[in-house]
């Protein structure tokens, strides 16, 4: 008997007589089939206790129902805490809409080739572009493709004509800079990521133009761009304390340079917001909170889980309706005051 065991949707068609493609647009309730045959469907369905799968909406919607993440193996280590934290938000999103996530972990020299394999097979909708860099081919590649893409970031555009969610770094590096200059620090240390990245170049110039703005000197000994973990943070703190006129602050770009960073001050028996005022970027990680009712590090705060949500959402509205203006969004990071920063003691 056909109601005595678990239909698969082939079953299921050939049970009504009716294409697999017809029976999965029937219950995903497409305009182009009809009542008649739409009501058959489903009380056929209803009755032998057939639940769509992946596939069939695969099949009803013609899409691959995936979204690529393509991760090059490069001096920047995109595997990193950073972009699990995104992923996780990211796939949230996907589960709620029943997207796979395809991740593609490649050699630099191949990621061109992986790109155009995936819109030439057909096997995403859409795909994720991780940490932009300066003057960054895949945009314009993305383009010539015509596979739907948002960024994560922006490139150096004026005028971008693409997807993004961004952070505005130039503006919250610049705000933080000053907020160390009015607590009489002049001395003042620039802990960045890699500057091949477009994130760290704002966030440069933003430190640059509150310093200039106060006709301050940014020492090049003080200044630094580098893979945001730990150990970089405590080598280059220990480097610039060393120095005959260390610095009294610090801007870091990341929670982890800023542990390390930690380190290397108590090392030399030094108090992080006493002898040495701190300010990091906080990504609000999942495993290293910097909580609390007065947290421990002054912070710009932007949750990285939050923006893989977000850049999931406008991705899959983007591929579902292409015609829609294209979502270009720039977030403010939160300026938080925590206990690392303290007016400077003459």
């Amino acid at each position: 008997m056909l109601n005595s065991i678990i239909m698969n949707l082939e079953d299921l068609s050939k049970h009504l007589k009716l294409s697999q493609t017809t029976v999965s647009r029937a219950l995903n309730d497409f305009p182009e089939v009809s009542e008649k045959t739409r009501s058959r469907v489903k009380s056929a369905a209803q009755k032998f206790g057939y639940r769509p799968s992946h596939h069939a909406a695969r099949l009803a919607k013609g899409k691959a129902m995936a979204i690529g993440h393509v991760v090059p193996l490069a001096e920047h280590a995109m595997i990193n805490p950073h972009f699990a934290d995104f992923i996780a938000g990211a796939g949230d999103v996907y589960a709620q809409h029943h997207y796979d996530m395809h991740i593609s972990v490649v050699n630099s020299d191949e990621e061109e080739s992986l790109y155009r394999d995936l819109a030439r097979s057909g096997k995403v909708d859409g795909v994720v572009v991780h940490a932009p860099q300066i003057n960054d081919y895949r945009i314009p590649l993305l383009k010539e493709l015509q596979l739907p893409f948002i960024v994560h970031g922006r490139c150096d555009d004026s005028t971008p004509d693409y997807a993004f969610l961004d952070i505005n770094n130039k503006r919250a590096f610049s705000r933080a800079t000053e907020y160390l200059i009015d607590l009489g620090h002049q001395r003042i240390a620039l802990l960045n990521g890699l500057e091949t990245m477009s994130f760290a170049v704002r966030r440069k110039l933003g430190f640059i133009a509150a310093m200039e703005k106060h006709n301050l000197c940014c020492d090049p000994a003080l200044m630094v761009q580098q893979e945001m973990i730990e150990p970089t943070g405590y080598a280059f703190t220990k480097q610039i304390l060393a120095l005959p006129e260390p610095p009294t602050a610090m801007m870091i770009a990341s929670m982890l340079s800023a542990m390390g960073a930690m380190r290397a001050i108590q090392e030399v028996g030094k108090k992080v917001g006493e002898d040495i005022s701190i300010i990091v970027y906080d990504d609000q990680l999942s495993f290293l909170q910097n909580s609390g009712e007065i947290p421990l590090f002054t912070s710009l705060r932007s949750s990285i889980r939050e923006a893989g949500k977000t850049v999931a959402t406008q991705l899959i509205q983007h591929i579902q309706q292409p015609d829609n203006v294209l979502p270009q969004i720039i977030w403010d990071a939160e300026f938080v005051i925590g206990n690392s920063t303290q007016r400077l003691q003459h």
